[in-house]
């Protein structure tokens, strides 16, 4: 899961939860452009060490009950925040 893609082309997708489109270059599907929460910036989604993409697509949902992005992504940005003197990390 990142915040932003790298150099792949989307259309962004549809303004509900769970809503996706392909994210592509040259043709290849390399994840997917993911909306966790309504009205949110999505989140991009790829493949993982036996994970397949539809199984990161329900990951990322399940970890996203709140929040843009995912709990343990969320909570691992806030902490590491924190440690390097950046913005206060919340609960």
């Amino acid at each position: 899961m990142a915040k932003t893609p790298f150099t792949a082309a989307f259309a962004a997708p549809g303004p509900v939860r769970g809503d996706w489109s392909p994210l592509t270059e040259d043709g290849d599907v390399l994840g997917r452009v993911l909306r966790t929460q309504p009205k949110v910036k999505p989140v991009f989604v790829s493949v993982g060490h036996r994970v397949d993409l539809d199984t990161a697509t329900a990951l990322t949902l399940t970890l996203s009950p709140r929040f843009r992005l995912p709990e343990t992504t969320r909570q691992a940005d806030q902490i590491s925040r924190r440690l390097l003197g950046g913005l206060p990390a919340t609960r």
